[in-house]
């Protein structure tokens, strides 16, 4: 059978982990081809909409940074200030009770509808794996986009977490010293929607039994608020690649300062005279480290921009400073050509190998890789020779094969390299998929190919995880090791659905994919990285279905008594609404308002393939999502008087009344047009009353928010004179991230404010407080934030009887009624939290990016 239309795919990228400091994605016109959103509904003719997928990388990178940086930059620490605040508050007790610690299989045969991937060959997926490595004994550890590092003592598998009290939770590197001391860089360095800032290197000196602490932190305070990409290791020293330049540390002497050793635009670091200057996040990117194994004073330095800046290029020091490298055979060394880089070399010291982002490439629609190079001198100085480019990959068994949709597509965000320690031409190579050669590059096969989807052996068999094919992995790859367990070397892959491995040894059919993948998704690691939680009453089932919008993971749905979570859609998932009455009743966001929507949880067999009558999810997407003019994660909420009546916000506040039984675009009714440039932020409805705050420009060049209040049905709307400054309740002219309406009256309004206060960023108007409460319909504004911790805030619930719930980028807090202080609501670890809601069961729900979905009971 052949593969269906595909309405769906895995985004390969993210759009929203938590700690020190964002950095913001590309700042507007700093990436070509940046500023117009797509449309995302796909079909076959997009081949899974790999063409469109560069701009949607940079619109949602741009996004999700602009809540937190807007209108200016964030100073280094904000975030490393705020987590130690919070941990002071005082607490409100209660234990949150993990809600999606099970595994969860993408490939789940009961949710085979048209818009789901099951059957795309992942299996058990968790959210994004930064880094990973392994020992020779079983050990392994792996580090999570926003959900901190995990040990398995199995070869992978029964994973516990061991950075729980850092005040960080992303990673960026982890790396084995040659004494067995495991090292961490946080800070995920892929610069894409979702990737934040950390508090600096740890180092943990027995890994097999410890955790890290803060007390475990390599030098001082240099590298709080940068992200790292790379720690690489020569002589005495370790060298760590950041977002803010090259920084050197001895290996034996751990409590000394880090020393800088290159940035090459030193004037936009922190207390440099452009440091405040909109492209200063930009302007010191450092990608990666060579070091020549037989002179380790002898390095090369990969630094630049992934969309190019004249700072681009490798860099080796030469009488004392530091200077380009102009000559290396194959690999690419002008400004224009050097985008990010990966290095890699054999045990033997025989091989270096690299892979390049070409800047000049990033506005291809088919690939943006220079290639995949070999210096066989074993030198990082090369002569290097290019063994693999864009049309070799593809030839490889790729499943990437069309126009627009090629290997190497997103080569800024998906790169690793891994040598197998015992053969030097034996080379692993992940892009969006796993490439794998044993032969120094003289041939390649896709042994972890994107998805099986439209190859000869797929069909949609319920009876089958995914055809005739075997297992791949989930595709965007971003971390590789290899290790042994019990005797057997085994691979390690790191990519968007988590960990996966194979033997080193393995097999690989005619078409050359891997014929022994297993996934270490089993689900005692938990980094699923939600936007958005719904719950609702099983109508089969005593209890709640709980469902939510994933980052590249679709949308979980867990119904009582299973004992595996589903998958009921595909693609990224963003924004949800549940039926409070029914679970099975849900409106599903993919990106920019492409809503769908079903009424049985999206069961489905597959029968839609032959009969299309047969799909139980239908397409509902308001009309801004037609015509590019959504938010990448664009806001949806139901009236909280009736759950059949809703708010949609793009360009447009749109509304209709036919709750989950619509089926089509046209019944959705323009209610307000927020203006040309202007784009939702947040909408809330009570009564028919409906709130919708915006914001456009949404960058930090012009940044402009603002409210508008009228009815469902079209009438009595109006702009709020919102002052950011110079009068008593001035609302800060940042981010307007939620809204919560009392229930005893659609005139008390709470207003959530994302962003840092003015004492951690620069910008117009940038204000303070976080919170703010209107008892007019939002003509007048009150700062309610007392005590809150200066932290970006993403969504609020207002109690009956008065008490508030706030969910914030470092957990969750509560207000009792009556009260004026905060208290920190249980514990969870340093990860952001962009939705809470309550269920019918009385608790609430939190949606983490990163650790998943937990539940408390607040009465």
């Amino acid at each position: 059978m052949s593969a269906p239309t595909r309405k769906r795919r895995w985004l390969t990228i993210c759009a929203v982990s938590a700690t020190a400091a964002l950095i913001a994605a590309v700042p507007a016109g700093a990436a070509p081809g940046h500023g117009s959103v797509k449309p995302h509904t796909v079909t076959a003719t997009t081949a899974g909409d790999g063409g469109e997928a560069a701009d949607e990388i940079s619109e949602s990178a741009d996004q999700f940074a602009e809540a937190r940086t807007s209108p200016g930059t964030i100073n280094p620490g904000a975030f490393s200030a705020a987590w130690s605040d919070l941990n002071n508050l005082p607490n409100t007790g209660g234990t949150w009770r993990h809600e999606t610690g099970l595994p969860y299989n993408s490939d789940d045969p009961r949710y085979r509808d048209i818009n789901s991937n099951s059957s795309g060959g992942a299996g058990n997926v968790t959210g994004r794996m930064a880094a990973i490595v392994a020992d020779n004994s079983g050990y392994v550890y792996a580090g999570s986009a926003g959900g901190g590092v995990w040990r398995s003592s199995t070869g992978g598998g029964h994973w516990q977490p061991i950075s729980d009290t850092l005040p960080a939770q992303a990673t960026g590197a982890l790396a084995l010293d040659g004494g067995g001391r495991l090292w961490l860089g946080t800070g995920e360095a892929t610069t894409n929607a979702d990737a934040y800032l950390g508090s600096g290197v740890y180092v943990l000196s027995d890994p097999r039994h410890g955790s890290f602490g803060k007390r475990s932190r390599v030098g001082g305070g240099e590298l709080d608020g940068t992200a790292i990409h790379t720690l690489r290791f020569g002589g005495d020293k370790v060298w760590a690649s950041t977002t803010r330049g090259v920084w050197s540390h001895s290996t034996s002497y751990l409590e000394g300062p880090w020393k800088l050793e290159f940035a090459p635009n030193p004037d936009f670091l922190p207390g440099g005279s452009q440091a405040k200057n909109p492209s200063a996040p930009y302007k010191n990117i450092a990608n990666d480290v060579a070091i020549d194994p037989k002179h380790p004073w002898k390095v090369i330095l990969a630094v630049g921009w992934r969309s190019g800046d004249t700072y681009n290029g490798l860099y080796t020091k030469t009488n004392g400073s530091w200077q380009r490298v102009t000559s290396l055979g194959d690999l690419p060394t002008a400004a224009t050509d050097v985008g990010n880089v990966t290095f890699a070399r054999s045990a033997d010291g025989s091989r270096y190998y690299a892979v390049d982002q070409s800047p000049a490439l990033i506005t291809n629609p088919d690939s943006s890789l220079a290639g995949v190079f070999v210096s066989k001198s074993g030198s990082p100085f090369g002569p290097w020779t290019k063994i693999a480019d864009t049309a070799a990959l593809a030839a490889a068994g790729s499943a990437r094969t069309s126009p627009g949709f090629m290997p190497g597509g997103q080569t800024w965000y998906n790169e690793f390299l891994q040598v197998d320690p015992n053969n030097a031409d034996h080379l692993y190579a992940g892009l969006e998929e796993v490439f794998e050669t044993q032969n120094g590059g003289a041939k390649w096969s896709a042994v972890g190919a994107y998805w099986n989807f439209g190859f000869a052996c797929w069909n949609i068999d319920p009876a089958k995880q995914t055809g005739d094919c075997n297992q791949t992995t989930h595709p965007d790859q971003h971390a590789a090791t290899i290790g042994s367990y019990h005797g057997t070397s085994y691979f390690y892959a790191g990519n968007d659905g988590g960990v996966y491995r194979r033997p080193v040894s393995g097999a690989q059919d005619a078409s050359g994919h891997a014929t022994d993948w297993t996934s270490l998704n089993d689900g005692t690691i938990d980094t699923l990285q939600y936007y958005s939680v719904g719950i609702g009453k099983d109508p089969a089932f005593h209890g709640v279905a709980v469902n939510g919008g994933l980052q590249d993971n679709g949308q979980s749905i867990l119904r009582p008594r299973d004992a595996v979570m589903g998958s009921n859609f595909g693609g990224d998932g963003g924004d949800t609404l549940t039926d409070p009455s029914n679970g099975c009743n849900i409106a599903q966001e993919y990106v920019y308002l492409s809503v769908q929507v079903t009424q049985n949880c999206a069961v489905n067999a597959g029968a839609w393939v032959t009969d299309p009558t047969k799909a139980t999810s239908y397409s509902v997407a308001p009309p801004d999502n037609a015509t590019s003019e959504a938010r990448f994660i664009a806001p949806l909420a139901a009236d909280i008087k009736n759950g059949d009546a809703w708010v949609a916000g793009g360009r447009h506040v749109w509304t209709q009344s036919h709750g989950y039984t619509i089926r089509s675009t046209a019944e959705w009714t323009n209610a307000f047009d927020l203006g040309a440039g202007r784009t939702a932020t947040a909408v809330a409805a009570s009564g028919g009353k409906v709130y919708a705050a915006w914001c456009g420009p949404c960058n930090n060049k012009g940044f402009t928010r603002g409210i508008a209040v009228g009815n469902a049905d079209g009438t009595g709307w109006h702009q709020i004179d919102l002052p950011a400054t110079g009068a008593d309740g001035a609302v800060p002219n940042r981010y307007l991230a939620g809204f919560a309406i009392d229930p005893a009256g659609a005139d008390h309004v709470y207003l959530a404010v994302n962003g840092f206060s003015r004492h951690w960023t620069e910008g117009p108007g940038a204000g303070i407080g976080h919170v703010f409460e209107s008892e007019d319909g939002g003509t007048t504004w009150k700062d309610i934030s007392a005590n809150l911790p200066d932290v970006p805030t993403d969504s609020l619930i207002a109690l009956p009887g008065g008490g508030l719930v706030l969910a914030t980028d470092l957990g969750v807090v509560y207000r009792a009624p009556g009260r004026t202080g905060w208290k920190r609501v249980g514990h969870l670890p340093a990860v952001a939290v962009p939705q809470i809601k309550t269920g019918p069961d009385g608790r609430l729900y939190a949606a983490t990016h990163g650790r998943g979905i937990y539940s408390i009971d607040l009465r």
